[in-house]
């Protein structure tokens, strides 16, 4: 495992079968295994996929993990310089092996201990790693997380049997394939039989149309990217009514979102997931048509089976329900660590259990809370604020769309919270503070308020609160302050 034994499976049973659709562009099962094969020659040990979505990165990826080989899976957005630096790392992680090859510095052959890379399309040793995956940066060379093929088995038997995918599903997920979220739905997909559908750069009118024309029953994506796809539909009159399921991850599904969902597909099971790249699958929960829609803006569902979860503080203590600390995971399909960048913080081990340094708490009915990352965490006068928890509250303002929270730097509380909204002309910021008065303590109203004129988000469609800082204090067109 991971994929490349179901995929030549798949290739016998249902050769002429959709595998991957990128726009226009169509690969059967057959074919995909066909071109993957072929590459397999030139594909040295180490490879860097780094191509906009298209078939042509589905045939590199699969090559790209056959056998002992390893594929590291790049941004193509990323600046120059980055994707440089990323590639000299690399490199170094070739030359520990054995010597580069014609096709590149990454081609190591020959290596005691090494196993064999293979001329067949099949997967490698189940216990050794095949994918390095990046962490988003934007000057310097980004953390690189490791996982082993053996970990992706087990997340796709847990996510067949929970999310319930099968052959005869039609997967949309429209964000990019070099995203953790995309390229796991992608693998996914060809793992179980399904066909897989990307777009080659998002929009919210060819993913609704994408729907109608590829006959899609399942979408993958992150919350903002569904709220826009949704939104979408519902203003030109697209039912959804073809879906079966819709998986949300990536950040919290908010309560206007799951309306709007419910609103555009009532017949699709709602999921949503909490989990990361490297922890893979933590808690899950599903909203099935006719469910009371959940009114809590925090929790994540409980824990998928074989997976523990427990909140300690910094002193390694656990915590009693209710009590916020850091979310603290042990499961068999966590990650194997980071190739390079371990700072202790991102991703950390104690004994069986690991963090990525969220933070939350557990409910009564051992549901778990998620609070955003320990990195996101506002501490202003001595005052932990979560800014999750702000921006459900603003959301809940008549006129209020989106929210997003930040911290910028204050000379006498060290941090000030801000908050920016996409709203309707009636909503100023002598409104919004009226509002929260009431619906917040204190130390958790915002100081100021900003007009966004589009949302932060990152190449795969999640909030960055980083980037709305930067917006802020650069004075950027994509913010005014509003009075």
């Amino acid at each position: 495992m991971p994929f490349l034994d179901r995929l030549q499976h798949w290739a016998r049973v249902q050769p002429d079968a959709t595998a991957v659709t990128v726009g226009a562009d169509r690969l059967s099962f057959a074919a995909l295994r066909d071109a993957a094969t072929a590459r397999l020659p030139a594909t040295p040990r180490i490879s860097v996929v780094c191509r906009p979505n298209g078939t042509a990165f589905a045939i590199a990826f699969a090559a790209g993990v056959a056998g002992g080989r390893h594929a590291a899976v790049l941004d193509p957005g990323w600046p120059v310089a980055q994707r440089l630096a990323v590639e000299a790392r690399l490199a170094g992680l070739g030359a520990e092996t054995g010597p580069a090859g014609k096709d590149g510095p990454f081609a190591v052959v020959g290596h005691v201990g090494v196993p064999p890379l293979g001329a067949e399309l099949r997967d490698g040793p189940p216990g050794r790693d095949f994918l390095y995956g990046f962490t988003s940066g934007t000057t310097s060379a980004p953390k690189a997380f490791t996982r082993s093929r053996l970990s992706w088995q087990r997340s796709f038997a847990l996510g067949a049997e929970f999310f319930g995918l099968t052959r005869h599903d039609r997967v949309l997920a429209p964000g990019p394939l070099s995203a953790s979220l995309t390229l796991y739905a992608l693998a996914e997909s060809l793992h179980t039989g399904a066909a897989f559908v990307t777009l080659p750069r998002f929009s919210a009118a060819e993913a609704v149309a994408s729907v109608t024309a590829e006959g899609i029953t399942r979408i993958v994506a992150a919350p903002t990217v569904l709220r826009l796809i949704a939104a979408h539909a519902l203003s030109v009159g697209s039912p959804g009514t073809g879906l079966t399921a819709i998986v949300s991850a990536g950040a919290k599904l908010d309560l206007a979102s799951r309306e709007l969902l419910r609103s555009w597909a009532p017949g699709a099971r709602v999921f949503e997931y909490y989990g990361a790249a490297e922890l893979s699958f933590v808690t899950a929960s599903v909203l099935c048509p006719g469910d009371a829609v959940p009114l809590s803006a925090t929790a994540v569902g409980q824990a998928l089976p074989g997976v523990e979860v427990r909140i300690q503080d910094d002193a390694g203590r656990a915590l009693p329900t209710g009590i916020a600390g850091t979310i603290f995971v042990r499961s068999p399909l966590v990650g194997s660590g980071y190739a390079w960048g371990d700072d202790g913080e991102a991703f950390r081990r104690e004994g069986d259990w690991c963090t990525v340094g969220d933070l939350g708490f557990l409910d009564r009915d051992a549901v778990l809370h998620h609070l955003g990352r320990r990195a996101d965490l506002i501490v202003t006068s001595g005052h932990n604020v979560y800014p999750q928890q702000v921006e459900a509250a603003l959301r809940d303002i008549p006129g209020v769309e989106h929210a997003v929270v930040t911290g910028v730097a204050d000379p006498v509380r060290g941090t000030r919270v801000v908050a920016a909204v996409i709203a309707g002309p009636e909503v100023d910021a002598t409104c919004l503070r009226s509002h929260v008065a009431t619906l917040l303590a204190a130390p958790s109203r915002p100081r100021g308020y900003y007009a966004l004129a589009q949302l932060p988000l990152t190449p795969s469609g999640k909030i960055s609160r980083v980037m709305l800082r930067r917006w802020i204090e650069d004075g950027d067109a994509h913010v005014h302050p509003l009075r």
